[in-house]
């Protein structure tokens, strides 16, 4: 099966099979859904979901948040990962946005990657899920499932975004983004993949080499 089959063949799986695919984290606001990506970095959106309310309710704006002390965002993110980091990077992100972008959040990748705290898998988040936009964010879900089902022979993040930039349709990336993701959290799982459930089994590279060598 050539590049170009497989991507058909995924995509039409997918298209049958997880008809709703979107992000898990919850946000009311382009900026709001910001906070919560720059947060969800090492952490699981369900932890990251537990405290936002709290957080979109003191800071509703980029100016609330610009004017906030290190205590108080620290405080109200101290039991998700790296609090100190996150902490600076969310204010510093909101300082910016206000200087830079009067208070809005920017549609281009690489306007978002100026944010602090805002890398191109972030930006890529931002920019298809509130913008539309024809990118695919790589995280780790995204780099195992594309490697195991044989969507990118790739070693670094940009190569296997470069594979799945080219094999899905501009169309599709924003959808296809969570298409992987969802299949990665909660089927092709990295320590003990749910193989007996997925229906990609017969393209999956990873499952017809394990079964050979059976």
């Amino acid at each position: 099966m050539n590049a170009k089959d497989r991507f058909f063949h995924v995509t039409e799986w997918f298209s049958a099979n997880m008809e709703v695919a979107e992000t898990e984290l919850h946000y009311d606001t382009p900026f709001h859904l910001l906070i919560a990506v720059i947060l969800s970095a090492q952490c699981t959106d369900k932890r990251v979901n537990m405290h936002t309310p709290e957080i979109f309710a003191r800071f509703p704006k980029p100016s609330d948040l610009a004017e906030a002390s290190f205590d108080e965002v620290y405080s109200l993110i101290k039991s998700i990962s790296f609090p100190n980091n996150k902490a600076r990077h969310l204010i510093g992100m909101a300082q910016k946005l206000i200087s830079d972008f009067e208070g809005e959040v920017p549609s281009e990748p690489d306007q978002l990657e100026t944010l602090p705290g805002v890398g191109r898998k972030t930006a890529n988040v931002i920019a298809s899920v509130i913008y539309d936009k024809p990118v695919i964010a790589v995280d780790t879900h995204v780099f195992r499932v594309s490697r195991r089902i044989g969507l990118s022979k790739g070693s670094t993040v940009e190569a296997v975004e470069k594979d799945l930039t080219d094999g899905f349709a501009p169309e599709l990336r924003p959808k296809a983004h969570h298409w992987l993701i969802l299949h990665g959290r909660y089927t092709c799982t990295a320590r003990k993949p749910k193989c007996d459930m997925c229906g990609l089994q017969d393209i999956c590279q990873e499952y017809i080499s394990s079964h050979l060598k059976i």
